[in-house]
């Protein structure tokens, strides 16, 4: 198997490509908190990006001419979860939202999703120096929980946490 690694350059490239197809991404996971914090704390395997489930047509447009369009089957991988990735160091890991009448943001199945506010992807960082739309930083601590904790959680949540003053979860206490 390769080693994926997303650089700045990398995560940056794909974003710009997204927004030319009209693609509107929602930064997530590590580069999240990454950008949250304003500067890289870590390596990144991948860029995990919130979409909203219309625009994957121009997703799949966009992500073909980068070479990032072969699915890298994971277990636990839905219909509205999946890794993409360009078989040699590039890999995306989506999630696909729906926009709800009432303005909250739907993710999962019509039988065991979820509805959040939109406000959890209203937050901004910045990705080596230019801005990007990403999780807020409530929601990016919130999606590092209610898991076994990854010593990439164990990094990310109390930056966050000290930065924002957002509580410390249990579960990451000493």
């Amino acid at each position: 198997m390769s080693h994926y690694a997303m650089s700045a350059e990398d995560a940056l490239a794909l974003l710009e490509r997204l927004h030319a197809h009209g693609v509107d991404a929602c930064v997530g996971g590590g580069w999240s908190v990454d950008a949250l914090l304003g500067k890289q704390t870590r390596d990144h395997s991948d860029l995990d990006l919130w979409v909203p489930a219309v625009h994957l047509d121009p997703l799949f447009v966009a992500f073909g001419e980068a070479g990032v369009d072969r699915i890298f089957p994971w277990p636990g991988d839905r219909p509205w979860n999946f890794v993409l990735h360009d078989g040699v160091g590039l890999r995306v890991d989506l999630h696909l939202y729906e926009a709800l009448a009432d303005g909250s943001l739907h993710y999962g199945s019509v039988v065991d999703g979820a509805a959040f506010p939109a406000e959890a992807l209203a937050g901004h960082g910045f990705i080596a120096g230019t801005a990007v739309r990403c999780e807020s930083a409530e929601w990016a601590v919130r999606c590092h929980t209610g898991y076994p904790a990854r010593d990439v959680d164990r990094h990310d949540v109390p930056l966050l946490c000290r930065k924002f003053e957002i509580p410390l979860p249990e579960s990451f206490e000493p």
